[in-house]
């Protein structure tokens, strides 16, 4: 399994938590989403993860890399 860790901006919430992990769930081949709201950091986890992919995700979503 393979792991991505990003440091994201405007996570204040867990609101802004669920909107992450939910729109990340969408993308090919993610099997499981973590949010830390105090940290900013999000790990993605799953098979064959594009990480250009994923950090565009975030951005769409509103959270971009810091």
């Amino acid at each position: 399994m393979q792991r991505e860790l990003f440091t994201v901006q405007k996570v204040k919430c867990d609101g802004c938590a669920t909107n992450i992990r939910e729109g990340l769930l969408t993308l090919p081949n993610v099997d499981r989403v973590e949010v830390g709201v105090s940290t900013g950091q999000v790990t993605v986890q799953g098979f064959d993860l594009s990480r250009a992919d994923l950090v565009k995700k975030l951005a769409a979503l509103g959270y971009p890399e810091a």
